[in-house]
């Protein structure tokens, strides 16, 4: 499905396209691009987010809503910056242990090379961010919980990018019955190639389900005390809390509440698995 159809069909979002386009073309930038690599290859496909203003967190009348994602509360996002399409496959990811000594995830059946890259940590994904900054001379880095919500939701204010219900086309996780349009009761059991699902109007693929992602804030158990410049991760008072992360997103072993644009939780700083993996911010200067 094409990012214009995807935008014809929806009020809002034609006004965020062309907020995108309009802000990438202000700065000589494509809407779409990426970067090289040393050898000449292509660094993993970036969109470009404009800079803006956006409601973080849940409405306490979303479906199975957290404490931990409320009050909602404004957050400006001062500076554009651009942000891997999709999660990092597994062959960009191979890219990095080719040329590194890096510790090579623990394989699994899924062979597919189009897959997200999976049982990484948040430091093994910090360590492909530096090599990929080597690489292209460009600051690469994951991004802030704040960030990663104002690029899911892409101007919309409702619990999915595709709205407060949705279908099995649309999102990879383990079903419902709640927040789904039509039946859907299981899911696939496994994850679906990067951007094989449709984007949201900004051009990201899989922001909701798929694969959970790492971001660069510690954890806390609600906004009260939280940054308002969404650049800025937050970092944790509490020691307890500075081995864990949050992570956005939900993934195929989820639910669709876990699913929603403001649904956060939390992993360790060690842990790998499954259906835990990451995608890249590029800083625009």
């Amino acid at each position: 499905m094409s990012l214009a159809v995807l935008s014809s069909n929806r009020g809002e979002p034609v006004d965020a396209a062309l907020h995108q386009k309009h802000a990438a073309a202000a700065v000589n930038r494509e809407v779409f691009f990426f970067d090289l690599l040393a050898d000449g290859c292509p660094a993993p496909e970036l969109a470009f987010i404009p800079s803006g203003q956006f409601m973080m967190g849940a409405k306490s009348s979303e479906y199975q809503v957290q404490t931990c994602e409320m009050p909602q509360h404004e957050v400006t996002l001062p500076r554009a910056f651009a942000l891997t399409r999709g999660t990092i496959r597994r062959r960009e990811y191979n890219q990095f242990l080719l040329a590194t000594n890096h510790k090579r995830p623990r394989p699994y059946s899924w062979r597919d090379e189009e897959f997200p890259v999976f049982n990484v940590s948040i430091k093994d994904a910090m360590a492909y961010a530096v090599w990929l900054s080597e690489q292209t001379h460009q600051h690469y880095r994951l991004p802030t919980e704040a960030e990663w919500e104002y690029a899911a939701r892409a101007d919309t204010e409702t619990m999915f990018y595709f709205g407060d219900k949705i279908r099995r086309e649309e999102v990879n996780c383990s079903g419902g019955l709640h927040c789904t349009r039509g039946l859907f009761i299981c899911g696939i059991g496994r994850p679906v190639p990067v951007g094989a699902l449709p984007p949201n109007v900004w051009g990201l693929f899989e922001m909701h389900g798929n694969m959970q992602e790492f971001t660069l804030d510690h954890w806390r158990d609600s906004y009260r005390s939280t940054p308002r410049s969404g650049d800025n991760p937050f970092r944790s008072p509490d020691a307890r809390h500075r081995h864990f992360h949050v992570v956005r997103g939900g993934s195929w072993f989820d639910g669709p509440g876990a699913c929603r644009s403001a649904s956060r939780t939390l992993r360790h700083e060690n842990e790998i698995d499954l259906n835990l993996s990451f995608r890249l911010l590029r800083e625009i200067y």
